[in-house]
């Protein structure tokens, strides 16, 4: 097998402009990072899941930046050719877009090629702050997990009339400079539209195999985070060799867009 190039922007916009599937996964660990990148995964998400599946908080609120700072770099040690994509914590970019700078610069200088942050209308400017200082900004809508409490609990956003929300808030990101969009638990049907009309890539989670392209999180992916999954989650360690071979079975079934299918995501 040759050897694989690394992933740019350029690459993934690519990817996105000729329907060729974008495979995502958090990762936290440059143990992990190695596998995930031999397995041929596209872009490495270190996630302020890591509250959760590592530090056991209860939601991602209480994640702060050194410790993003730290697994980013732990991250792009071991890789070697995906995409790396780090998010901002929550209070780290709220306060003003100098404060959301000086947060994307400890990740790009802990190895992350892009940053992400949950948005809204009022990330706009920040959003394009960052961008225009030559910082790749991913947006990520829809169900926010850093404000749970405010969105009233794990609900799914965009449905019936709120949809048109979802659409003008995706416009006025990429409007801000945005090079990537990832959606959250929203109608597939929206994601596939949102997604035709985007001329940035569209990952989802939670919103149908109409996107781009598609992230899990990588412990639930293989069965190994304690209580209940996601109803968009799949167990692909179920039938598999090793955790290679179910990484592996995730990025075939992701480019295939075999993954998600209809039964796991009924929003």
């Amino acid at each position: 097998m040759p050897e694989r190039k690394p992933v740019t922007l350029h690459r993934l916009q690519d990817m996105h402009k000729s329907g060729e599937k974008i495979a995502m996964l958090t990762c936290y660990d440059a143990a992990f990072a190695s596998v995930l990148d031999e397995a041929g995964v596209d872009i490495l998400l270190v996630g302020d899941s890591l509250g959760t599946v590592l530090q056991a908080e209860a939601t991602t609120t209480p994640v702060r930046l050194d410790a993003m700072e730290y697994h980013t770099r732990c991250v792009a040690r071991g890789n070697k050719t995906a995409w790396l994509l780090g998010d901002l914590p929550f209070g780290s970019y709220h306060a003003s877009p100098e404060q959301a700078w000086h947060s994307s610069l400890a990740l790009m200088q802990a190895g992350a090629h892009m940053v992400k942050l949950e948005c809204g209308a009022w990330t706009a400017p920040t959003v394009r702050f960052l961008t225009e200082r030559g910082v790749p900004v991913c947006a990520h809508l829809g169900f926010t997990p850093q404000t749970v409490s405010a969105l009233g609990g794990y609900k799914v956003q965009g449905r019936g009339e709120a949809a048109a929300q979802v659409k003008a808030q995706a416009q006025a990101m990429v409007e801000a400079g945005a090079q990537m969009l990832l959606f959250e638990m929203i109608p597939a049907d929206l994601g596939r539209e949102i997604t035709a009309w985007s001329p940035v890539p569209v990952i989802g989670i939670g919103a149908g195999v109409g996107c781009s392209g598609q992230v899990l999180v990588l412990h639930d992916m293989l069965d190994i985070t304690p209580g209940r999954r996601p109803r968009f989650v799949k167990n692909f360690m179920q039938g598999a060799s090793s955790v290679q071979d179910a990484v592996r079975r995730y990025v075939a079934e992701v480019k295939a867009g075999t993954f998600p299918d209809e039964s796991l995501h009924a929003f």
